[in-house]
């Protein structure tokens, strides 16, 4: 029975253009799942949507649909790009598949019945677009500090996770199994960040919106996106259902491969879950780098992204995925340039390899008609070529076994150069010369015919359809001389071999005039992605305001608003957006921090007459406490007003209503 090999990527949140950096992640997940399956693994790769959540339900309101109907477009995009980049996935999940919601429940529930979900009351701060929620400490100028975006404070009540209950597991199981967390700088990432300092229990529902897997005990409350998307890992497998029989045969899972910004929902969170179900956890989390584009990550609100689809239309699929696991160590965060792209292919696609291909059947056509004869004889440079195909094969094996595809395609570059060195050493086009060197001369291409094909071998994991066109080239066509194994077994080519001259499999690339009509591509494609993302936010704004539920008078009674006098203001250290403003407000001095620092200067401030908020619970910015708020008025390009009285001698304190 053949070994079982469970793979996954994260399930991508549905977007109506999911970038390079997304590609990434996916094209090595199915790189290594590829792998397996050459080396007889029985595999299962899975991928998919996380389609729940807030922003879902406010851009499908804004246009007007349901959010399945919008999610169920989006998500026909997503698996039109896994086919143009050839993703090989077993499994396609999407939260919304009526099994997934219904093991999810079964989830919630027993682990509420348990005791390690409980109600309470949440709040903090909540970014829409992350569906994250982060203290006052964790926000970077009062923003998101992922995606640097405006953050909503929440309050509502909720049910917890006891995810601090675990935090002692988990340290130990990490260090129990130092595999676990891979690299090893996100495993001490995770200790000493998130760890040690101490674990706080986990908001597990909402109530403020509707699109989400209602709770079954509590149909005010949705499940969270935690609980949901995490759990997927398993209910794709059947687990919670009638059918159970692929969960209890590939889980737990052989390796979750992850963005480094997710890591820890994959090693603290989901690793509690489990513990918490009395499941085994994953044999490992791999948490990749970044793709980094102008000095930062590649973000489609920093307008920054590369479409994988401009890229695959220009230059192939197998060139793009080749750059994307040659040019990054997995790993570690990466540059992304046209002119390393460009220079990429150029280098290593079309000088190495492809002009490699091109050389020896040409050669053969040329100088055998097309047919090499069995007679053949040695020369003094086939064992070195031979010694470096056989440490080559072996090396290959032990770098995709730890994910290490940079490497592994570097070990087999080092087999191409090696025979394009036995090229000039051979020097075929000189034996050619006289027939007496005919046996030497077949036997040479015979050597570079095969080196050819061990390397088209070890590169189906890669590039999956440039070791077709090559086989077709050099008369590959028993199904034995393509397997994996045979990379490791010299002469498995027959002796008389039958080559058929084809188009180049790489052409070269004008690197000058290909970077200017790559760029014009590109902005092209951006300017199409920001106007989109332009007209999806004001829709969703518009939603917004839409959705916002009218109140009682007895709510509006609950609201404290009064007249104040800022007798002081400065600017707070490290911020480029919050003021400090002492205010008076009757007989006492209030000190409140307001993001304002763009529209007015502390001088401004001093003296102004301002509405105040007073009853808001202070709350602690930038290591500064505020108690209260300010009211603003802001227009459509985000200018900022402050809200005060027609009366400049109105007095301190006065109640507004």
């Amino acid at each position: 029975m053949a070994e079982k090999f469970y793979i996954t990527t994260p399930i991508y949140y549905p977007s109506d253009k999911l970038h390079i950096g997304h590609s990434y992640c996916t094209v090595a997940t199915d790189t290594m799942a590829r792998y397996k399956r050459l080396r007889g693994y029985d595999v299962k790769f899975l991928t998919g949507t996380d389609e729940h959540g807030q922003k879902i339900e406010r851009i499908a309101q804004a246009q007007g649909v349901t959010p399945k109907e919008y999610v169920d477009k989006i998500v026909a995009g997503v698996k039109e790009l896994w086919k143009e980049l050839d993703i090989s996935y077993d499994k396609f999940i999407r939260t919304t598949d009526d099994y997934h919601v219904a093991a999810v429940q079964k989830i919630f529930k027993q682990l509420y019945d348990q005791g390690d979900i409980y109600k309470s009351e949440y709040e903090g701060w909540y970014c829409t677009p992350c569906e994250s929620f982060y203290t006052d400490t964790q926000l970077v100028d009062g923003k998101c500090p992922d995606c640097g975006r405006e953050v909503e404070r929440l309050k509502e009540e909720s049910y917890f996770f006891r995810l601090s209950k675990y935090q002692d597991r988990l340290i130990k199981h990490i260090e129990e199994h130092p595999e676990f967390i891979q690299p090893q700088t996100r495993q001490n990432e995770m200790i000493n960040n998130f760890l040690k300092p101490g674990l706080e229990d986990l908001c597990v529902s909402r109530t403020t919106f509707k699109w989400g897997i209602p709770v079954t005990f509590d149909d005010k409350h949705i499940v969270y996106v935690w609980v949901d998307a995490l759990s997927n890992y398993i209910t794709a497998l059947g687990y919670g259902s009638d059918d159970d029989s692929e969960f209890k045969k590939y889980w737990p899972a052989d390796v979750h491969v992850v963005g480094k910004e997710i890591v820890r929902f994959h090693t603290i969170i989901w690793p509690a879950m489990l513990m918490a179900l009395n499941l085994p956890l994953p044999k490992q989390v791999f948490g990749h780098g970044w793709l980094i584009i102008d000095g930062g990550k590649m973000s489609k609100s920093k307008g920054n992204v590369v479409d994988p689809k401009v890229l695959v239309d220009r230059y192939g699929v197998d060139s793009i995925r080749y750059f994307l696991l040659r040019e990054i160590a997995f790993g570690q965060d990466g540059n992304f340039t046209n002119e390393a792209l460009i220079q990429r292919i150029n280098s290593d696609l079309a000088n190495d390899l492809g002009n490699l291909v091109s050389r020896t059947v040409g050669m053969i056509d040329k100088y055998f008609g097309g047919k090499l004869p069995a007679d053949r004889e040695e020369t003094e440079f086939d064992a070195s070529l031979k010694e470096t195909a056989a440490a080559v094969t072996t090396k290959v094996d032990e770098l995709l076994d730890k994910m290490l595809f940079s490497d592994a395609l570097t070990e087999i570059w080092t087999l191409i150069r090696r025979a394009n060195k036995y090229v000039d050493e051979t020097q075929p086009w000189v034996l050619a010369k006289d027939d007496a060197n005919k046996p030497k001369l077949a036997n040479a291409l015979y050597n570079l015919a095969e080196a050819i094909r061990i390397v088209s071998v070890l590169i189906q994991p890669f590039m999956p359809n440039t070791p077709k066109l090559i086989w077709e080239q050099i008369g590959v066509n028993d199904e034995a001389a393509r397997t994996w194994d045979s990379a490791k077994v010299w002469g498995t080519l027959p002796a008389e071999i039958q080559v058929t001259k084809g188009s180049v499999i790489f052409p070269r690339i004008d690197m000058k005039k290909e970077l200017a009509e790559l760029e014009a591509a590109m902005k092209a494609a951006q300017a199409a992605s920001v106007a989109n993302q332009t007209k999806q936010a004001e829709e969703e704004k518009e939603a917004e305001e839409e959705s916002v539920p009218e109140i009682s008078i007895d709510d509006f009674d609950k609201i404290k608003l009064k007249v104040g006098t800022v007798i002081a203001s400065e600017r707070m250290k490290g911020s480029k957006k919050l003021l400090k403003n002492q205010i008076k407000i009757g007989n006492e001095t209030r000190q409140i921090l307001s993001g304002i620092a763009p529209n007015y200067s502390p001088e401004e401030m001093v003296g102004k007459k301002v509405i105040v908020l007073t009853n808001l619970p202070p709350r602690k910015m930038m290591g500064e406490m505020s108690y209260g708020m300010i009211l603003v008025a802001e227009d459509e390009n985000g200018e900022l007003s402050i809200a005060s009285v027609d009366k400049a001698d109105f007095a301190d304190g006065s109640a507004i209503s």
